[in-house]
């Protein structure tokens, strides 16, 4: 397994966590049986994303869609490692911003 590839998993790895009630179907997903599940999956949640104007449509399944690409096209897989690992760190950033705006002032 190349770097970028374990970089690709350990990012993975950190969305179940992140997410714990996904963590079988992400598995699941993985897997090599899947492939014919995956591809066409990616490319309509990559559809849905970019007509994220329509009520249940939206552009969470633009990262989604990549992502699930991004597990048969190696090519992807540094990209979106590094969207992950920036997506995670403004979350933790507006957290904090968050619980100190609700913390009584000292």
């Amino acid at each position: 397994m190349t770097r970028r590839e374990r970089r690709f998993q350990r990012q993975f790895d950190a969305l179940e966590r992140l997410i714990p009630g996904s963590r079988s179907s992400l598995k699941r997903l993985q897997s090599s049986r899947w492939r014919f599940v995956r591809l066409p999956l990616a490319l309509l949640f990559i559809a849905g994303g970019l007509v994220s104007f329509l009520p249940v449509l939206g552009i969470w399944m633009l990262p989604l869609g990549l992502l699930l690409l991004a597990v048969d096209l190696p090519f992807l897989q540094a990209p979106i490692s590094t969207l992950i690992i920036r997506a995670r760190h403004m979350i933790r950033r507006w957290k904090r911003r968050w619980q100190q705006r609700g913390s009584p002032p000292s």
